[in-house]
């Protein structure tokens, strides 16, 4: 039912996605990052969760490493100008003074992600505890420099 509930969610962002393409307020684009960084971190700790036990389910895992997959662009569409101190927004604002750098982490972390999906798929429990902790690190240097803490 959750995965479900999951699927059906992340159907109607994306069908949405179009329609936030402008971000007419910048509350939405706080919301927008905010929800696919949830669901990117909530599965990886449902993957963290798996690889914790002897023998991880790999079904779980290839489902929430293909999710991941999936969302790991979204967020970055969402860091538009004015956005730092909206809300309840973690962003530092040397986002938006040190572009080059934040791109450049947040293309690491994606290409990272990407290695975790194909490991995912491989089967490979080794590769993929090794992958999983590779794009940890990924998503750690970034919110390492560019998130505040709450």
């Amino acid at each position: 039912m959750r995965s479900v509930f999951l699927a059906l969610a992340l159907g109607s962002a994306l069908c949405a996605a179009p329609a936030w393409g402008q971000f007419a307020k910048p509350e939405i684009a706080v919301q927008y990052r905010q929800a696919a960084m949830f669901l990117m971190a909530n599965h990886m700790q449902r993957i963290k969760g798996e690889l914790d036990y002897s023998k991880p389910n790999l079904d779980v895992i290839r489902a929430s490493t293909a999710l991941i997959d999936t969302l790991k662009t979204l967020p970055f569409e969402a860091f538009v100008e004015g956005t730092a101190e909206v809300g309840d927004s973690a962003a530092k604002p040397e986002i938006w003074t040190e572009q080059e750098r934040f791109k450049k982490l947040a293309g690491e972390m994606q290409d990272r992600v990407a290695k975790l999906n194909d490991a995912a798929r491989s089967g490979d429990v080794a590769a993929i505890r090794s992958a999983f902790g590779e794009a940890g690190k990924a998503c750690k240097s970034c919110h390492d420099d560019y998130r505040r803490k709450k």
